[in-house]
């Protein structure tokens, strides 16, 4: 197997979700938001996530979507989502999708399950039996019903094929960043800037999907030690942040997105699209980060 350039997994790394129409995966949709955010400064994508539905799409969906995708020739590199409750199930889908040569696999521990930390060990080191490919660790307790340890997660970063993990916990976020033991990706958009101006290297935001230029903006100025212009880049996005999670993920974005039109307003059963409350809130909230200069002027 080819292994990518460099395992890290550095900058905005997009969970991109999976436009339907009519029932089914809207590929040529996929195409254009690929490129809408290769153009943007994105890194990368992440496929079949949380945020993808990647649960309620079949393997042979799967891999027409990153085909097309991977179609054009300059296409963003792609990081697939892996989770599940069987781990063999897990493993060997994984073996399927290899053949794409994906950058690498966003894998939570089981879902539902609630196993210890040690079946939490047993699970990972089991898929890294399936791939050469780097794994990239996803702690999110509210999906699965289980919670990785900081002890458990260093304890897999010395390990080849763990290369990072995306930790959703603000505070946990926080202390394995201070740890300095593995590559942590932001996966709370509330704690976006705080995670670039401690230094971060790289994040998972689905909020990127909306404004994805001023997002990279403000990872540069952080980055560079720019942190007033940084923050003032930030704050505005805290309100439109809290509404595209105020109903479950991704409805709000796929609303957000459909009003731009850029896909259609579909997700798939059992997954519903956002109330009619919400459309209101978010057509005055996109309103107001449209009325924003998109980046201020820095020495």
């Amino acid at each position: 197997m080819d292994m990518p350039v460099t395992p890290r997994f550095e900058g905005i790394w997009l969970p991109m979700i999976t436009p339907l129409r009519g029932g089914y995966v809207d590929a040529d949709a996929a195409q254009a938001l690929a490129r809408y955010y290769r153009n943007a400064g994105i890194a990368g994508l992440v496929l079949f996530g949380s945020t993808g539905e990647g649960n309620l799409l079949s393997l042979s969906e799967k891999i027409d979507m990153a085909q097309a995708i991977n179609s054009d020739p300059h296409a963003l590199p792609l990081v697939f989502g892996a989770g599940g409750v069987d781990t063999r199930g897990v493993a060997t889908a994984i073996r399927r999708l290899d053949k794409l040569r994906p950058a690498g696999y966003l894998v939570p521990p089981p879902y539902y399950l609630g196993p210890s930390q040690a079946g939490i060990l047993w699970h990972y080191r089991q898929i890294a039996w399936a791939t050469d490919r780097p794994i990239i660790l996803y702690n999110i307790p509210k999906r699965t019903g289980a919670t990785m340890t900081v002890e458990t997660m260093e304890t897999l970063a010395s390990l080849p094929n763990f290369s990072a993990v995306k930790e959703c916990d603000a505070p946990v976020l926080a202390a394995l960043n201070a740890r300095g033991k593995l590559d942590v990706l932001c996966g709370d958009d509330l704690s976006l800037l705080d995670h670039w101006l401690a230094g971060g290297h790289g994040a998972i935001p689905a909020a990127a999907h909306l404004f994805p230029e001023r997002h990279v903006e403000i990872m540069r100025l952080a980055r560079a030690g720019q942190a007033d212009a940084a923050r003032a880049l930030f704050e505005p996005l805290r309100a439109l942040i809290r509404l595209l999670f105020a109903e479950p993920n991704p409805a709000p974005i796929k609303r957000a997105l459909a009003m731009q039109g850029l896909i259609a307003d579909e997700l798939r059963m059992p997954m519903m699209p956002a109330s009619r409350d919400l459309t209101p809130r978010l057509q005055r909230a996109l309103g107001a980060m449209q009325a924003l200069p998109s980046r201020l002027q820095t020495a």
